[in-house]
């Protein structure tokens, strides 16, 4: 194991103008405008001829019906963006089965001996590391020096008393203690395929060995699927 240096109604004819904007609020109502044209014509066929509504008043009302009719068409406007961009994410998803990617994460894959995480630190400190496989037992225990900024650490498979463990997913645990022993942040992240996507979930979510992970989660793609 190494590390290696560094390699985001019915409407009554009396009811005020606040009457009917109250109604005008009503999710039902809001939900279809043939239901506001058809309180409107209402109000009108049951006002009374010796005592008609203000015609201020009236001038509102229609005023907050047209307001409500723009509302609506903008939120099917918006319906329409959010349905392109769901599509765009499917897209762009389903093209990164396959591709290598580097990812905010502890759990990587050990295959062929080997096994790599990068490490992030904050300053120049001692770095206790722990390893553990999929049931939580722990492979391996090192205690190592790293640098500011960015590093490769490598695990060559074998435990502190040199067996070689199986190939699978193991875990990362790092803590750090800076010279005046302080702790100090220390974090990781893998690289690693895309196994697979969850289209079923909004946004779609990858699955990188063995964990989830929406795309905005992507640090960087390190190359394409073929």
């Amino acid at each position: 194991m190494t590390i290696i240096s560094p390699v985001t109604s019915t409407t009554n004819p009396a009811s005020s103008a606040g009457a009917v904007a109250n109604a005008m609020n009503n999710t039902e109502i809001a939900s279809n405008f043939t239901t506001f044209l058809q309180l409107l014509t209402t109000q009108l066929k049951n006002q009374d001829p010796l005592s008609p509504m203000d015609t201020n008043q009236f001038t509102q009302q229609l005023v907050e019906f047209a307001s409500v009719e723009q509302q609506m068409k903008s939120n099917e406007s918006l319906s329409t963006l959010v349905s392109l961009e769901q599509s765009a994410q499917t897209t762009s998803a389903l093209a990164l089965v396959g591709a290598m990617v580097v990812v905010n994460g502890s759990t990587a894959q050990l295959a062929n001996g080997q096994a790599n995480w990068t490490l992030n630190a904050a300053k120049p400190a001692t770095a206790t590391i722990s390893i553990a496989d999929s049931t939580g037992r722990t492979a391996y225990t090192g205690t190592f020096a790293v640098n500011s900024g960015t590093q490769n650490f490598v695990w060559d498979g074998r435990g502190n008393d040199r067996t070689l463990w199986p190939n699978g997913t193991y875990t990362l645990t790092a803590t750090a203690t800076d010279a005046s022993g302080q702790t100090s942040a220390i974090s990781t992240q893998v690289q690693a395929k895309v196994d697979s996507v969850d289209l079923s979930q909004t946004p779609p979510v990858l699955s990188i060995n063995g964990q989830n992970y929406t795309m905005n989660q992507l640090q960087k793609i390190v190359a394409s699927a073929p």
